[in-house]
């Protein structure tokens, strides 16, 4: 597909009259979203027109605010904030450049019981030196010489010491919970 004085006119047109990218492609045929977002850049088209009723820029929330917590859940409270954030998206106008920016509100955290939580202290154990009852969480990067496994004792029937279960299997009634 080439884009022809046709289509370009046409182009000009649809995004004058404050059609998406996505509407403007689907009219076209042929081109895709990311396609006619170049085309507008290179031909350097100003913003969509949007009609504003006063002079005063417009504030809109959404109705439900997005919420999103800890992404560690069941009991484990890394020290930090583990509350959880409200994010509202708000639109306001500024000539014909309509921008949306997001206000952040946190909310404190559940003050569930924390259990006593130990880190275990790496034994550093070369690749070599795992066998079946080690645990075999990756520490460090790869490329470099000072990567190393955990090495503490294993749970029964997991790559992983207690510690690092954890982190590594999270109950899927905590994931549900978190979206």
């Amino acid at each position: 597909m080439s884009w022809t004085d046709e289509r370009v006119e046409m182009l000009k047109k649809l995004w004058g009259d404050g059609l998406s990218a996505s509407q403007i492609a689907a009219q076209l045929g042929g081109v895709s979203r990311n396609a006619v977002i170049g085309k507008v850049h290179r031909l350097k088209l100003s913003g969509r027109a949007k009609s504003v009723s006063s002079g005063a820029p417009k504030t809109k929330r959404s109705a439900a605010p997005r919420t999103s917590s800890s992404p560690r859940g069941g009991g484990y409270s890394g020290g930090g904030g583990g509350g959880s954030r409200t994010v509202t998206t708000v639109t306001h106008a500024v000539g014909a450049t309509v921008m949306k920016s997001e206000a952040l509100a946190f909310e404190e955290a559940d003050q569930r019981p924390i259990e006593d939580i130990v880190v275990p202290i790496s034994k550093k154990l070369k690749l070599v030196d795992l066998n079946e009852n080690t645990c075999k969480w990756p520490q460090g990067d790869p490329l470099s010489e000072d990567f190393h496994f955990c090495g503490h004792n294993s749970e029964e029937n997991s790559p992983y010491c207690k510690y690092h279960a954890r982190l590594a299997f999270q109950p899927s009634s905590d994931r549900k919970r978190s979206r």
